[in-house]
């Protein structure tokens, strides 16, 4: 049995998976997607391969699990951006902002090369629920606005966002551009009515 480094088990489980989940993160902003596996977790960690069985199952579960606890902090930054500037424009130029630079530092890049890797249903299915809670307060933002179909331009405006951060990552230099670009993009379509709305 591995020895208990805290006051409980319950505290040794916590603190664990903590080191595991920081571990793995850090193994693929260092090294990529492709080199996040249980077994070269287990060995930066020290852990044997069973023992790290007793934390996640699989790679599948690994991800989901480094995803999901991505998404409260990334919740919390959604609200209180969209609770800050005033107007349509302004709370769609500081969503966009927001979510860029989180979505191209470190910590969470990792966690976006994560979800784009191939990933069985269940794990994915665990991450599209977790995404989806990151969209109610845009939703609820745009509501308040008066943006017609506000669950659809909410998705469509997170696309513009998502596809952002792909091209920001292949031209860093130009990420300001991409941006600029992006914003543009999402409010221009969110001040114009939706197709069947007058």
């Amino acid at each position: 049995m591995p020895r208990i480094s805290e006051p409980t088990v319950a505290a040794h489980r916590a603190r664990q998976l903590r080191t595991l989940l920081d571990t793995a993160r850090a193994l693929v902003a260092e090294e990529g997607i492709e080199a996040l596996s249980l077994a070269a977790l287990a060995r930066r960690v020290g852990l044997s391969r069973p023992s790290l069985y007793e934390y996640f199952r699989s790679k599948d579960d690994l991800v989901a699990a480094i995803v999901e606890e991505e998404l409260p902090r990334w919740a919390s930054m959604v609200e209180r951006t969209l609770a800050g500037p005033p107007g349509l424009v302004a709370k769609i130029d500081a969503y966009v902002r927001a979510q860029l630079e989180l979505m191209t530092d470190g910590r969470h890049a990792a966690a976006v090369a994560l979800v784009e890797h191939a990933l069985a249903e269940p794990a994915r299915e665990r991450i599209r629920d977790g995404h989806a809670q990151l969209l109610r307060p845009l939703v609820t933002t745009l509501a308040a606005e008066g943006v017609a179909d506000p669950e659809l331009r909410a998705e469509l405006v997170q696309g513009i966002v998502d596809a952002a951060a792909r091209i920001a990552q292949r031209r860093p230099a130009g990420a300001e551009t991409v941006i600029r670009a992006a914003i543009a993009q999402a409010v221009g379509g969110l001040t114009q009515p939706a197709p069947g709305h007058r």
